[in-house]
């Protein structure tokens, strides 16, 4: 058991902390969801009600689905494009899908290589991009619930404009949902990508060596 929290503690400490902020942001939103209540003279929600409600729902995907938009956006984008000096970036001579022996398919499988990527064919093609398809496939079922969702909520709010689903789809809510939570991902990218090319934090994966040059990419200094 030992082994198995220390081999796994980065999952399991970021997803305890994920299931801690999830339930504090339940209990200030329902709070919060009944103050404005109060004040409009609307009836309040019970903690029970406001859990299976669409402003709560709305507010936790429309988070979710700007956090996997991210990591598609960098998981594809960092194929190609590069940030000389960043621990973000690849070194520039191996921007692209690289060799077959750098990725370790076709003659250069292992024995101990995932099954699809020993398969050939469609299946290595599909297990080739299968991260970002994930993250694809997470973001827009995430983007596709804050849409219902937020539709919902709004229809529900006795001082808003009603509208059909496809309407709410173009309204100023949905996109300013989104766009709020979308710039904040693409400059913690680009901040990252930048400050890790002059900062270091030792020990950390996602730092260089204290000593190596500003100009270096490779983690590994």
């Amino acid at each position: 058991m030992r082994r198995f929290l220390r081999e796994h503690s980065l999952t399991l400490v970021f997803g305890g902390l994920f299931l801690a902020a999830l339930v504090g942001q339940f209990f200030a939103g329902q709070a919060d969801y009944n103050e404005r209540q109060a004040a409009l003279g609307q009836p309040l929600l019970t903690l029970g009600s406001y859990l299976f409600s669409a402003d709560f729902l709305v507010d936790v995907v429309e988070n979710w689905q700007s956090e996997y938009l991210q990591f598609f956006l960098y998981v594809t984008a960092t194929v190609w494009l590069i940030q000389r000096g960043s621990t973000e970036s690849k070194p520039a001579e191996k921007a692209g899908h690289e060799t077959d022996e750098e990725q370790q398919v076709g003659a250069y499988v292992k024995k101990d290589s995932p099954k699809w990527a020993k398969a050939g064919g469609w299946r290595t093609a599909f297990y080739s991009k299968s991260l970002g398809l994930a993250m694809l496939v997470l973001f827009l079922i995430s983007w596709s619930l804050q849409w219902v969702a937020g539709w919902y909520a709004n229809n529900s709010d006795p001082l808003a404009e009603k509208m059909g689903l496809f309407q709410y789809f173009l309204s100023a809510d949905f996109w300013n949902r989104s766009l709020q939570n979308w710039q904040s991902e693409f400059l913690a990218i680009a901040s990252m990508a930048i400050l890790s090319v002059y900062l270091r934090h030792r020990g950390s994966p996602e730092s260089k060596p204290v000593g190596a040059p500003h100009s270096v990419s490779d983690r590994s200094g």
